[in-house]
């Protein structure tokens, strides 16, 4: 399919909403007949926001599914540009769900998006174009979903507000297209924005189960992704609970604790995923920097300084693929090297900015790795306990520095 598909412009129809409005009463079941009266009714008095309601009460109704498109045709678009345009468009692609034919489904949403000013309703625009977008990824055209979906980023980022179902609408398809594109990384940022928009309760249950899976195995494989903390406090993980996909949450919970025990443990039932089965080597990598990063995260700023045996000890690693674990860690784009001289000794240090996960240097000779900084993370509930231990510590030397200091200032003064 082209990028941009051929999507011929309709002409605007000639409209009779009286003659239609009457057809309409003999020709759908009489359980919509209400509606259609009220439709007279609401239409001639001009009450547009009235109207607007129960047209929306109209296409929730599951009888109404054949009739939608006809009646947003032949009766909605006389009247249009007096609607709330959020609410138009709401509609309009509830009803565009209802064409089977691609072509003519695309066209439905093309024509639409043509009568939405962008000037004037840009957050209307930006719901549209965005379901546009995700009917071409739907349908295969990758490259047309790609640039509807940065025009839609564009409008968006530039609106100093907007409800949450308008960026529930652009994060959902962001997420859609990068699974596809199986760029896990930008699938589980997008996904959790998307999440963070809706209400859970409004995903159907094979849906939440599906993106609850599907962001554990992005979490797992996203190269930059070292920090699971938001989506272990997500309650869209409890959709696990109870199904074959579960141990995927233990999985979580062991690589936020860098434990690699657990991780030993739960690797025989990698093969249930073929995708994580083949990812072994570099899972096995990212527990280990996990732990690493665990390891650093629960010293106190004051002592992280680690041999190379500690280290080799906490990631069950050889002693000589340390420095390599160490300096994956602290790898940058911008690496710069510095070598320092003391007499015979030779120091290298490594200034990192690329993963972001720990900043330091190390010491080949003393085999020592020094620590000065570890990423800001999203802690889960342990991890709190430990910072709330650090803090009581802390505080209790202030305390005693404060006992032997307050007799001096008290002589003194």
């Amino acid at each position: 399919m082209s990028a941009e598909m051929a999507i011929d412009k309709p002409q605007a129809p000639k409209l009779n909403v009286d003659e239609y409005l009457t057809t309409a009463l003999s020709a759908t079941p009489a359980e919509l007949h209400p509606f259609f009266i009220s439709f007279q009714d609401l239409y001639s008095r001009k009450l547009w926001h009235q109207l607007t309601l129960k047209l929306a009460e109209f296409f929730d109704h599951p009888l109404s599914r054949p009739y939608r498109v006809d009646v947003f045709d032949r009766f909605v678009r006389d009247f249009e540009t007096k609607l709330n345009q959020l609410k138009l468009v709401e509609m309009g692609v509830k009803v565009a769900r209802e064409i089977d034919n691609p072509n003519a489904h695309l066209i439905f949403l093309k024509s639409l998006l043509e009568r939405i000013p962008q000037d004037k309703a840009p957050d209307a625009h930006v719901l549209l174009l965005a379901s546009l977008a995700h009917a071409k990824l739907l349908y295969g055209d990758a490259e047309g979903t790609k640039t509807d979906m940065d025009a839609a980023w564009a409008i968006l980022d530039a609106l100093p507000s907007v409800e949450n179902r308008v960026r529930a609408a652009y994060y959902k398809l962001a997420a859609d297209y990068y699974k596809a594109k199986a760029e896990y990384a930008p699938f589980y940022r997008t996904s959790l924005l998307f999440l963070a928009c809706i209400d859970l309760a409004e995903l159907e249950p094979d849906e939440r189960l599906l993106r609850a899976h599907d962001l554990s195995v992005s979490a797992f494989l996203g190269e930059s992704i070292y920090n699971f903390g938001e989506l272990l406090m997500h309650p869209i993980l409890d959709t696990l609970n109870g199904t074959q996909h579960e141990w995927l949450k233990k999985l979580l919970y062991t690589f936020n604790e860098g434990n690699i025990g657990k991780f030993e443990a739960l690797a025989p039932l990698f093969p249930r995923e073929p995708i994580l089965q083949e990812n072994y080597a570099f899972m096995r990598q990212k527990i280990c920097l996990m732990a690493l990063i665990e390891s650093v995260f629960k010293r106190g700023a004051y002592d992280r300084t680690l041999s190379f045996q500690t280290i080799a000890e906490e990631t069950r690693l050889p002693k000589d693929e340390v420095e390599h674990l160490v300096m994956k860690g602290l790898r940058s784009v911008s690496l710069r090297l510095r070598y320092l001289h003391y007499t015979s000794l030779t120091a290298m240090h490594i200034f990192i900015h690329s993963l972001g996960l720990i900043k330091g240097h190390l010491d080949q000779v003393d085999e020592k790795a020094y620590f000065t900084w570890v990423q800001p993370r999203v802690l889960s509930l342990d991890q709190i306990g430990v910072l709330s231990q650090r803090l009581k510590t802390w505080g209790d030397k202030l305390h005693k520095v404060e006992d032997r200091v307050a007799p001096e200032v008290t002589a003194t003064a």
